[in-house]
């Protein structure tokens, strides 16, 4: 702190001090302050950060004036130790003790408004004694400025302590910490006002005023929060002065017709204006200011790259003033790239609308489109799409809207031509439009002859297709290959899924799939769809990754679908929320998670679940270690917790504590799946081969004295393929154990190991390089305190100490971090192969003992024939003909012919399916119910059987269920 020696008392400096308590004192001087022309009476003149403080000389001290640095306008320094200083409240003359001390108070004030301000805020002159005409400038931007260097965040914390102090409001510390600390750490440019939601109206003011002199923020960011008039006129201002500030979002923040005026005069004043992305977005803005603001945008050199205006009210007349600013100002063509004009009805109902379609027929850049809730006429604007949007979008919705042509007549050309020519679109939206019959197969067709689109998501939900719309898309669909996510929700489908559901999963494109809304039937043929959803997702080459059935209503019959999830191995994501499926429900969720190793989300809620259903899937995640999101169930979760708080409370605990568990990197128990696929593979396998084999010996034993040559023949081939059965059985767990032996120390691991070596050597290097290169570089800026350290030597070794990176971490992070994830990917793959060849051998095997029982049961009937004294002599002759087991003569003769009794069905049936959990009887009656109704749908006893059934399922129930 400067003084005038010892002319201020220390009695008086501590009484200035406790008078300035609310923050620290710089400077005191002694000095003469110019009450009238030419008259002189001594004051003190104390600093702090932001404002000058006079003093009468006594004690205790009292202000009797001070004046914010900003309120300088002008800052002169004169001959004899003078400084004349004037302030929006008048002229203040000040004569200091020493030269010294003027250059201490200039220096003090430029410092502080260079803190506040990148630029000038007022003009500082100091005068020579000697020449006394010649002042030199010293204003922050001269190259004599003792101007600081900017803080974190452009120095705005300084520059809004300092308009705090200006307006005579207390600083808020926390809106400080919080853009020194979190924005500077997170870089963040965007100044988001919901972070100081909390503040006063006054508050909110002060921080925006502030970012009229900053230059770090660029956007300035406030949603659903409204705004008060003192804080918009402060926004105005902002725009008014920044000139860095090139986004402003203000949605739903309760502007009006007059802030858009007035925001469209402050674009004309700024000449250095640099904003290029607008949102004004859930404001009722009316066609006055967007009369303005089309008028302004005219001017814009560089046009807007975003301009968002959902709901604000615009009429038709608006929106042409706004499409003859695209049109008028070539900017637009090359910047514009997203436009949101939704949620405004009727606004592209009238003609007015043809001056933006003209902006869109012609070449642009537009890559985000929303138009949805507008009224807009379908087939018209994809025509003007067809023109001028084909290269670049990628996002278009058109949701809520309708077609022009009517029902019946072929649908406008411009629906197949824009789905055909569109290069780059990934997500079309026409959800709502009752999309008539003609218009979604030009679409499809549009969409099967683009070659350059894939894992498009096209929206069709709650179109009201029905069963046109079903039929068109089973036509249709198979030759789509460029859609990847297809919402079909609430079309009214019902029974037509019978035949949609099967069609859907030919399209091997198909990724996502939403069919909720769609199951308005009654129990049985609801059963039947379920079913049919079941068959679809367990064929082994669906390509579906994620399925929603989301409020469907399906109630206790979603559990049809949940059996299938635990052997399923193609869906990671699946949606049941609203479909009521109670706690039994949740049960058969849990059974089904115990034994799923494919799925990673399950959203789930409105489904009546209480606290016991929850507690059946947090016993379910102990033993799943591969779901890693569950949506929060808000409102059962809400439901369950007013009946039991703790329990709920403490299950949903669980619950998540298992999916965090889940989302780090550990070793999957692989002996589990290696159980659950032995089980899924060879249990129903097993018992077929062991009643085939049984039927096999028999028929062996009654024939091995027959002499005839071919006979024995067969006799023995059927011996060799009973002990390839019987071999068969440590067929599985002897691959699974091998490839377990391989892995244990195989080049994978070794190649880990060596990659870690490889990377621990690199670390040591490169912290050796940066360390070097720090020292010297610190020797280079302060070669003094470098040469009086403890020694150069002794410095680099306490530092090497500290840059050192562990080999055991870097080890650690390879070997059981990433590494980890490779070896549980490998132990899948390598169950999949031991899954494969198991399934082929004992395929194989079944097989040719079923061709082997049936030539030896021939044989045998033809021996009962002979011994028969009715049986004429010419009987025997075929006996010595027959080949081996394997000819195909047996397909002659049926096996109620031959008396026996096996199930041929498993072995028969080409298609196969994995094995799921058989549905509950409490859907629909007892078993015996259920499987007289699986009957009547054509599907064999046994296709749903379990995994402890005793009977076997149908066609390759041995196949891989993971």
């Amino acid at each position: 702190m400067a003084k005038s020696g010892a002319e201020l008392t220390r009695e008086l400096q501590d009484s200035i001090r406790r008078c300035l308590s609310h923050g620290p004192v710089l400077q005191q001087h002694r000095v003469k302050l110019e009450t009238k022309p030419k008259k002189f009476e001594d004051r003190v003149l104390a600093l702090t950060s932001w404002r000058l403080h006079l003093f009468p000389i006594k004690v205790p001290a009292k202000v009797e004036s001070s004046f914010n640095v900003l309120e300088i306008r002008s800052f002169n320094t004169l001959s004899q130790n003078q400084i004349l200083v004037e302030t929006e409240r008048g002229m203040v003359s000040l004569r200091l003790p020493s030269a010294e001390s003027v250059d201490q108070v200039t220096r003090h004030v430029s410092s502080a408004l260079s803190k506040v301000c990148p630029g000038p805020g007022c003009f500082i002159r100091r005068g020579n004694a000697d020449t006394p005409e010649g002042p030199r400038d010293t204003s922050p931007n001269s190259e004599t400025s003792t101007s600081t260097t900017h803080s974190v965040c452009g120095g705005f914390s300084e520059t809004y302590a300092a308009l705090c102090d200006y307006n005579g409001l207390h600083c808020r510390e926390e809106v400080q910490w919080d853009v020194d600390t979190i924005y500077h750490a997170e870089d963040n440019r965007e100044f988001n006002l919901l972070d100081f939601s909390h503040l006063d109206s006054r508050d909110l003011a002060l921080m925006v005023a502030a970012l009229a002199y900053n230059q770090w923020f660029t956007k300035l960011y406030c949603k659903d929060l409204r705004l008060s008039s003192e804080v918009l006129e402060q926004v105005l201002h902002t725009l008014s002065k920044s000139g860095s500030l090139e986004e402003l979002v203000l949605d739903n923040a309760g502007l009006k017709t007059d802030f858009v005026q007035k925001l469209a005069g402050v674009f004309g004043e700024n000449g250095s204006c640099v904003l290029h992305a607008l949102t004004l977005s859930h404001n009722p803005i009316e066609d006055k200011g967007f009369f303005s603001l089309s008028q302004q945008l005219l001017c814009f050199p560089t046009g807007l790259t975003k301009l968002c205006l959902a709901k604000t009210a615009i009429s038709p007349r608006g929106l042409q003033a706004l499409g003859q600013t695209f049109g008028a100002n070539p900017a637009f063509a090359s910047s514009l790239r997203y436009l949101d004009l939704s949620k405004n009805p009727g606004l592209l109902a009238t003609d007015e609308a043809n001056a933006l379609y003209s902006f869109l027929a012609q070449p642009n850049a537009l890559v985000h489109l929303d138009l949805a809730g507008t009224d807009c006429t379908i087939d018209a604007l994809l025509g003007a799409l067809l023109h001028g949007c084909c290269s670049h979008l990628t996002y278009l919705n058109l949701a809520r809207n309708t077609c022009s042509h009517r029902k019946g007549r072929e649908a406008p050309p411009a629906f197949k031509q824009f789905f055909s020519s569109a290069y780059t679109l990934s997500h079309a939206n026409l959800s709502a439009t009752r999309l008539p019959l003609e218009a979604l197969r030009a679409l499809l067709q549009g969409l099967s002859l683009n070659s350059h689109l894939s894992e498009l998501h096209l929206d069709l939900s709650s179109c009201e297709l029905r069963s046109a719309g079903a039929q068109a898309l089973q036509e249709q669909l198979g030759a789509v290959t460029c859609i990847g996510s297809l919402d079909l929700s609430d079309n009214g489908f019902d029974s037509d899924l019978l035949t949609l559901v099967p069609a859907l999963g030919k399209n091997k494109s198909l990724k996502h799939l939403f069919l909720g809304k769609n199951f308005n039937v009654k129990a049985k043929t609801l059963e039947e769809i379920l079913h049919k959803l079941v068959q679809l997702i367990q064929e082994e080459d669906c390509s579906l990754q994620s399925l929603s059935v989301a409020d469907s209503r399906l109630k206790l019959r979603t559990s049809i679908l949940i059996n299938a999830l635990g052997s399923n191995t193609c869906l990671a994501k699946v949606d049941l929320s609203g479909n009521g499926m109670e706690d039994i429900g949740a049960k058969m969720l849990s059974k089904a998670l115990q034994i799923n190793s494919s799925l990673r989300t399950i959203l789930w809620d409105r489904n009546n679940t209480s606290a016991l259903g929850f507690l059946d899937i947090a016993r379910a995640l102990e033993s799943n270690h591969t779901l890693r999101f569950m949506s929060f169930p808000v409102s059962d979760i809400s439901q369950a917790y007013r009946s039991a708080p703790e329990r709920t409370e403490d299950v949903w605990q669980k619950i998540q504590w298992c999916l965090v568990r889940n989302n780090h990197s550990q070793t999957c128990p692989q002996e589990q799946a290696f159980r659950l696929q032995q089980g899924l593979v060879t249990s129903s396998a097993e018992q077929m081969l062991q009643r085939l084999c049984g039927r096999v010996q028999e028929e062996v034993r009654a024939l091995r004295l027959c002499p005839l040559e071919p006979v024995q023949d067969e006799l023995l081939y059927a011996r060799d393929l009973i002990k390839d059965a019987k071999n068969s059985r440590a067929l599985f767990p002897s691959l699974y154990e091998l490839g377990h032996v391989l892995a244990n120390d195989g080049p994978v691991r070794q190649r880990l190991e060596s990659v870690a070596s490889e990377v621990s050597k690199a670390v040591d290097k490169e912290l050796q390089v940066i360390l070097e290169s720090m020292v010297s570089l610190t020797q280079e800026l302060c070669p003094v305190a470098m040469r009086v350290a403890e020694g150069h030597n002794k410095m680099l070794s306490n530092v090497a100490e500290r840059v050192t990176v562990p080999r055991n971490f870097i080890r650690g992070a390879l070997l059981e971090q990433a590494g980890q994830d490779i070896q549980n990917k490998l132990d899948e793959v390598k169950l999949s192969v031991v899954t494969y060849l198991t399934n082929s051998i004992v395929d194989e095997i079944l097989q040719e003992l079923y061709h082997s029982h049936k030539s030896l049961a021939r044989h045998l009937a033809q021996l009962r024939t002979l011994s028969d004294p009715s049986s004429g002599p010419g009987q025997s002759q075929d006996l010595s003909s027959r080949g081996r087991g394997r000819s195909h003569d047996h397909e002659e003769t049926t096996d109620d012919e031959l008396g026996t009794n096996i199930d041929t069905m498993a072995i028969k049936k080409q298609k196969r399916c994995r094995k799921i959990r058989p549905v509950s009887a409490f859907i629909s009656g007892s078993p015996q119910d259920m499987e007289s109704q699986l009957g009547s749908l054509g599907i064999p006893p046994g296709w749903f059987s379990g995994l402890g059934s005793s009977q076997p399922t149908a066609g390759g129930s041995w196949e891989a269920g993971a």
